[in-house]
């Protein structure tokens, strides 16, 4: 029988599939019983490790949650599934990763590939008869992962970014480079320069901007119609296609949509702009998408669980530029420090839609409202997905 911790996407999709399972979660409070797939639900304080042979753990679980303290058998999704798993392209980093992913997947989807991970999709729901798997991959997937490793790595650049559960940035950054370690020879890692001297037996292909990787494998960037943050997220997917079959295919990857809550622009009633930048989960996605705004009044959305990440870089990077916060959210009394500090003027809203409504009164068609955190959403809502919706909505509502 496996051990599951925690019932979330991830195991829950696995017990689903084998049943079998003894599930721990810390919402479970009685015994009880799912007799049609043969699973067990019990409270987390009911686990005896000397009862258990195989514990697999939900990504999200950190390192000092009492079940992880006490497994003996500990292994993750990936490690789960890594007999059985295909040729695999992994693609992990701070920002980007779901539309690298994305864009991946819809090179090759003619080829059978599938796209899973961290992206939606759990890997005991994805095709096993697939060629190809394609994964976004966590931090927390890396950090419980110590068997399965990809045949394509694609590293995004690494900053700061979930502090609070890794415990330090160094702590962060080693998880995300640890499947190096466990690549063979034939095998392929694209990483930043910066850690071309990490031992691994794949071959390196190190960068350090968007030309380096255009220069390296060919390809004619003023080809492609996407533009910085979603130019890099392209040449690393037309990189993995030259990999595989020695092709790059512009009509394909210009074809390619970027997704909801990435930068997504759209005007109100009154001809406004309006981006809905939702997933920008950090402080350098918001940067990100700061640049290129620099002749227009910016006001921005800011706030909510920052996950102890260093915010002084994107106060830094605002001081050259005309922009007034609005403060939401579990961090709203950092950020007025840091504004106080910086010298940026900051509206404090708490809420989503009281921001809306204070842009609301000043937002002109010379002006642009941004909603770009640089922090996660779970503060005030499910998720960033709900709170780009939430923002979409507060917008449309506007008289």
């Amino acid at each position: 029988m496996v051990t599951l911790f925690g019932y979330g996407i991830t195991t829950r999709a696995i017990a689903e599939r084998f049943g079998d399972c003894r599930i721990y979660d810390d919402k479970f409070s009685a015994v009880t019983f799912d007799n049609r797939r043969g699973n067990e639900f019990l409270a987390s304080e009911l686990f005896n490790p000397d009862k258990s042979v195989l514990e697999v753990t939900s990504p999200g679980i950190p390192p000092s949650h009492p079940l992880i303290q006490k497994a003996k058998h500990l292994i993750s999704e990936y490690d789960f599934f890594a007999a059985d798993m295909p040729y695999s392209i992994w693609v992990t980093g701070t920002n980007g990763k779901t539309t690298t992913t994305d864009m991946i997947g819809h090179l090759l989807k003619e080829r059978g590939a599938v796209t899973g991970g961290n992206i939606g999709t759990p890997l005991a729901n994805l095709d096993a008869n697939a060629p190809l798997w394609v994964l976004e991959t966590s931090s927390f997937t890396l950090h419980y992962t110590t068997i399965a490793a990809p045949n394509i790595y694609i590293v995004l650049p690494i900053t700061p970014d979930h502090i609070s559960w890794h415990g330090s940035f160094e702590a962060y950054e080693e998880a995300k480079l640890k499947p190096l370690t466990m690549m063979r020879e034939g095998e392929v890692v694209i990483l930043p320069a910066k850690y071309a001297d990490r031992p691994t037996q794949a071959m390196k292909i190190p960068y350090e901007s968007a030309e380096d990787l255009a220069d390296y494998f060919g390809i004619e960037t003023h080809k492609i119609r996407f533009k910085e943050p979603f130019l890099t997220d392209a040449l690393m997917a037309l990189g993995v296609t030259k990999i595989l079959f020695d092709e790059v295919d512009y009509d394909r990857i210009n074809a390619y949509e970027i997704g909801k809550h990435r930068l997504e622009a759209f005007t109100d009633a009154k001809g406004r702009l309006w981006i809905n930048d939702s997933k920008a989960t950090n402080a350098d996605a918001t940067i990100a998408a700061l640049k290129g705004m620099a002749e227009k009044k910016i006001h921005l959305i800011l706030g909510g669980d920052d996950k102890g990440a260093a915010l002084e870089g994107l106060f830094v990077y605002m001081k050259n530029l005309d922009v007034t916060v609005y403060a939401i959210g579990a961090n709203l009394a950092r950020l007025e420090e840091l504004a106080a500090a910086y010298g940026i003027p900051l509206v404090r809203c708490e809420t989503l839609q009281n921001a809306v409504s204070k842009i609301d009164a000043v937002h002109n068609t010379k002006s642009v409202a941004l909603l770009s955190p640089a922090a996660a959403s779970l503060d005030q809502f499910t998720s960033y997905a709900e709170r780009g919706e939430e923002f979409l909505q507060f917008v449309r509502d506007l008289s």
